[in-house]
């Protein structure tokens, strides 16, 4: 057991010891732009891809997800309670400003205006009567002041005289009281019966709404201000967004807005920025922005989920590099940019200042780069490790040749 034992140690001595003859460079720490993996100072070219370093416009553009919702809604109550007689539109439905939409049972109304007619009737021949005794009075008090001229009536009959006469004018001023209030009370009756017609009323300058939702059926016994119907603007819409405090500087009411919905795939909607809430919501640090949408043709409908999105800077004449191109050493983020002034072509790693991102270009602004900058493969590179240029098809993103 002992013999088998020490031939087999001396094997894997000897296979350690020749593959640490083999192996490769090990890769300087120290080195700037040095990445885990990459072999320094090797002499096997990576192979990689590169892109040439160019001169665009870079737009800057804010996104955002929200909600379609309608720019003005109205729910429509009765003022009194009673029954609901019958409902003339449904969810969907077009209707105009003072069509009616709903109405109450009449019949308790109708009977309220009856009884307070046949009280003004009774109030005005109240009137009459006070004013026919009135003129009795008076014609009275006439004759016995000239009685008491000729000394025919006493002092105390003349002065019952002018009593009366005040008595039947109080009754008259009374009378006419009681027709005002009967005649309040009448057109009391007639606003509670007019109240149960529910009908299409609105603030704006629109003329048409949409039936957005139905609260009540037939038959049930309504309150007073129990919704029945819910109608809503359709045009414009507003859409809802919530923005952080680092966007939120960067947003003001006038700015164009593309939107795009998931019913309409491919399409874009404009908008305009109307507002932007003077406050963040505690819970989420979020405000609330709101956009105008026109919607003439009314395919957007109020709840739709829509991506809003908002330029908030350009740069005409940008310097940029794929957004492939970037990697990160150390913390900060670099370029490794081909240098081809010698025999064969090396990277160097260059730090970089970045700045607008759009698309799958991102704009450098520090320092000036001219050339090409290496797109796949700097995974394995460090600063000035060689490379070899190859096709995209012929590299993977370790660097390895397929």
């Amino acid at each position: 057991m002992k013999k088998l034992i020490l031939p087999a140690l001396l094997l894997v001595a000897f296979a350690a010891v020749l593959w640490w003859l083999n192996a490769p460079e090990a890769p300087d720490a120290t080195a700037p732009g040095a990445a885990p993996g990459a072999v320094q100072g090797s002499s096997r070219a990576v192979a990689v891809t590169v892109a040439e370093v160019q001169t665009r416009e870079m737009r800057e553009v804010l996104r955002f997800t929200g909600s379609l919702v309608a720019a003005s809604r109205v729910e429509i109550t009765p003022r009194v309670a009673g029954r609901l007689d019958r409902v003339f539109v449904d969810i969907g439905d077009t209707v105009r400003r003072g069509d009616l939409l709903a109405r109450l049972d009449t019949d308790a109304f109708e009977q309220e205006l009856q009884q307070s007619r046949a009280e003004l009737a009774v109030a005005r021949a109240g009137l009459a009567e006070a004013e026919a005794s009135l003129e009795a009075a008076r014609r009275a008090l006439v004759r016995t002041r000239e009685l008491r001229a000729q000394r025919v009536a006493s002092q105390s009959e003349l002065e019952a005289a002018e009593t009366e006469v005040q008595a039947q004018a109080a009754r008259l001023e009374l009378a006419r009281s009681q027709i005002q209030q009967r005649e309040a009370a009448l057109a009391g009756a007639q606003i509670r019966l007019s109240y149960t017609e529910l009908r299409a009323q609105w603030h704006g300058d629109d003329t048409e709404r949409l039936v957005a939702e139905r609260y009540a059926d037939e038959g049930v016994i309504l309150q007073a201000n129990s919704p029945v119907l819910a109608l809503v603007e359709p045009n414009p819409l507003r859409a809802v967004v919530f923005v952080t405090e680092r966007d939120y500087t960067r947003l003001a009411p006038g700015q164009e807005v593309i939107l795009r919905a998931e019913a309409f795939p491919g399409e874009r909607f404009t908008g305009t920025l109307s507002r932007l809430a003077p406050e963040f919501r505690e819970t989420s640090r979020q405000a609330r922005v709101e956009i105008s949408v026109p919607n003439e043709d009314l395919r957007l409908r109020p709840g739709m989920f829509v991506e809003a999105s908002i330029q908030v800077s350009r740069v005409e004449h940008a310097t940029v590099v794929p957004l492939d191109a970037l990697v990160e050493r150390e913390g900060a983020p670099g370029v490794f940019l081909l240098d081809e002034s010698g025999e064969a072509p090396l990277a160097r790693f260059v730090p970089v200042g970045t700045g607008v991102r759009e698309g799958d270009w991102v704009e450098i602004r520090s320092p000036e780069l001219h050339g090409r900058v290496v797109t796949l493969g700097h995974h394995l590179l460090s600063d000035g490790g060689r490379v070899r240029v190859v096709d995209a098809e012929q590299v993977d993103g370790r660097g390895a040749r397929r």
